[in-house]
């Protein structure tokens, strides 16, 4: 958008006429009328999945009564508390807003349109220009009288809002697959390993049927080694620095959004890159536990001092041994074996003297090779939920002023 041509950059066909600059004061009414009527449905800032504008619990299951902002149906709720949380909703509902909410109805612009409005980042922008350090609030005096460039027709706003609308509720259909198979898939690591005390697992494929036995992770690897201690520095090109920070906490994949390189001499320090088959697993801090299997896709990838790597032998399947440190049996071990004066930390011998139960290597390829394919799985529909909200978030760019 031009500053001259007060139109956005994707413009629906038909409208050709310029936005108009509206001060927010003239565009909604901030009601406050107070309510506690324990007949209605309560909203509260934990009830409201940040960003996304949609409910996480059924709010029929909550007690009401509680004293806050009356709205009706096709109102705007915005959280003014920590503006930066997007705590926003459009609720088609009567209800009550309980805390740090603004509640607006809209008077001169379509309510849907509105709705988009403050997700935009010129208004957010604004919101969080705030008062207040522990407790930021949104400053009403500032918004209130600050102005936005609003389309004149109201078809153009509602065409807007609707195809937002579409676009969120393909979001949310996407958000729901990639959280069932989440969950899936946590419960196929509790029943494709064996319970406490247990030899065998719940779930099992066919022909196998000789009992697990419980070994030492140091049985099945051949070493034990902490990774290299040098800054990061620019990424040249070709080889890779992974520290704590770079293995996602969810998918514990090699996170290449702030690639590095060692600040060392590569030609001696050979002994720090991976191959394939190595497990990492972080040593020290919050993040202590965390564990990453080296693929060879990543490419060429030294691994930091925080890190301990495992190299697992030929006697075991590296992608079981690793699926198996996503199971609660061995988040049990480290929340324990952590416990430190200072920072929680495991050493090697710790990680080592780990007792696990294991297969036959032929199971535990079958095993790992069907665990692998779930978090394949996952990976994609990650991928594709986070391409939907950064369409939304370039299209609340582009088709607003």
């Amino acid at each position: 958008m031009t500053e001259q041509a007060k139109v956005p950059a994707i413009r629906f066909a038909g409208f050709t006429d310029p936005w108009e600059q509206r001060k927010f004061s003239n565009l909604t009414d901030r009601v406050s009328m107070q309510s506690s009527d324990p007949d209605l449905p309560q909203v509260e800032y934990e009830d409201i999945v940040s960003g996304e504008g949609t409910l996480n619990k059924d709010l029929r299951d909550k007690e009401g009564g509680k004293t806050g902002i009356k709205f009706y149906a096709g109102d705007v709720l915005y959280g003014k508390l920590r503006p930066y949380l997007m705590n926003w909703l459009y609720p088609q509902f009567n209800g009550v807003a309980v805390g740090d909410f603004w509640v607006l109805r809209a008077t001169e612009c379509d309510s849907s349109f509105l709705y988009r409005l403050v997700q935009t980042d010129s208004f957010q922008r604004l919101a969080n220009v705030s008062s207040g350090s522990k407790m930021p609030r949104a400053d009403w005096n500032l918004i209130s009288q600050s102005f936005f460039a609003v389309p004149a027709d109201y078809a153009e706003q509602r065409v807007i809002a609707k195809s937002l609308a579409e676009l969120d509720d393909l979001i949310t259909l996407h958000q729901r697959k990639y959280d069932k198979l989440v969950i899936f898939k946590k419960s196929m690591l509790e029943k494709m390993f064996p319970k406490d005390g247990e030899s065998v697992p719940e779930i099992r494929f066919a022909g196998f049927t000789d009992p697990w036995e419980q070994r030492k992770l140091g049985d099945v690897a051949s070493s034990f080694d902490y990774g290299l201690n040098a800054a990061a520095t620019e990424y040249d090109g070709q080889n890779k620095y992974l520290r704590i920070t770079d293995i996602d906490d969810e998918t514990h994949e090699f996170s290449k959004s702030d690639l590095t390189t060692p600040l060392a001499d590569l030609a001696m320090s050979a002994d720090y890159l991976l191959k394939e088959g190595d497990l990492l697993f972080a040593r020290t801090g919050a993040s202590v536990g965390k564990t990453y299997l080296y693929r060879q896709f990543d490419g060429m990838v030294y691994f930091a001092g925080f890190l301990i790597r495992a190299r697992i032998g030929e006697g075991a399947d590296p992608e079981f041994a690793y699926q198996a440190t996503l199971t609660d049996a061995y988040k049990k071990y480290v929340a324990i074996t952590s416990q430190r004066s200072g920072q929680p930390g495991v050493n090697a011998q710790e990680y080592a003297d780990y007792q696990l139960m294991l297969p036959s290597k032929t199971e535990q390829q079958q095993i790992g090779m069907t665990l692998r394919s779930l978090d394949d799985l996952i990976t994609l529909h990650q991928r594709k939920l986070e391409l939907l909200q950064n369409i939304k978030k370039s299209l609340l760019d582009k088709m607003f002023v």
